[in-house]
C-alpha cells in the first residue's frame, strides 16, 4: 500500500481562477510559477511544494486525490480551506 506522496498545490478562494490555472498548465505554463503568483497558501512561495506526506495528514479531499488520481496531471478539489489545484509528483 502506498504510503507516501510528494505534491505540489495551488489554493485559491474560487473556481473560476483555479479551472483558468489549470487551462494555463495544460498550455504548458510552468506549475511553481503559478503558484507563486496565486496560490494563497505559504508553500506558494516555494512554488506550491508541499513535499512528501503521509496518508492522513492533509484534509480527507486532498488527501484522496493525493493518494489516488493520475500522477503529473493537474487536478481541481475543494476543501474548507478553498479550491487546490494538486499535482502528485510521486507516491512511495
Amino acid at each position: 500500500m502506498v504510503s507516501t506522496a510528494h505534491a505540489l498545490h495551488i489554493l485559491v478562494k474560487h473556481k473560476e481562477l483555479a479551472e483558468d490555472i489549470i487551462k494555463q498548465l495544460k498550455k504548458g505554463a510552468k506549475f511553481q510559477v503559478l503558484a507563486k503568483k496565486h496560490s494563497t497558501c505559504p508553500s506558494g512561495k516555494k512554488g506550491g511544494d508541499l513535499g512528501e506526506f503521509k496518508r492522513g495528514q492533509m484534509v480527507p479531499q486532498f488527501d484522496k486525490v493525493a493518494f489516488s488520481a493520475e500522477i503529473l496531471e493537474p487536478h481541481l478539489v475543494k476543501t474548507k480551506f478553498g479550491w487546490h489545484v494538486i499535482k502528485v509528483l510521486y507516491r512511495t
